[in-house]
């Protein structure tokens, strides 16, 4: 099994900045591409950004130029440094990470954390 932890949520006033971790543990061989995804209330999740195990960046058009993925292989742990905010970043937001467990690939998610951007 793996386990997602993640932190870093909280309330903020539009402008401002706050940065997510998520931590991945347990029976991991590898680690391919990891991510980010948010869901606001009534909405569907949506793609926020991914980094490849080779450190190469894609963001959802929204995001692009405001948001910051990257991560540390060496402790398994992705992180979202967003700055920028706006009110309609407000979401949970959830890391995804595609593991290799040396029998097969499977994702993974966190259990989400809220973030949300006062006007």
């Amino acid at each position: 099994q793996v386990q997602l932890v993640e932190s870093g949520g909280g309330l903020v006033q539009a402008g401002g900045s706050l940065r997510l971790s998520c931590a991945a543990s347990g029976n991991i061989f590898s680690i391919n591409a990891m991510g980010w995804y948010r869901q606001a209330p009534g909405n569907e999740r949506e793609w926020v950004a991914t980094i490849t195990n080779g450190g190469s960046t894609n963001y959802a058009d929204s995001v692009k130029g405001r948001f910051t993925v990257s991560r540390d292989n060496a402790k398994n742990t992705v992180y979202l440094q967003m700055n920028s905010l706006k009110p309609e970043d407000t979401a949970v937001y959830y890391c995804n990470v595609n593991v290799w467990t040396g029998i097969i690939h499977r994702d993974y998610w966190g259990q989400g954390t809220q973030v949300t951007v006062s006007s």
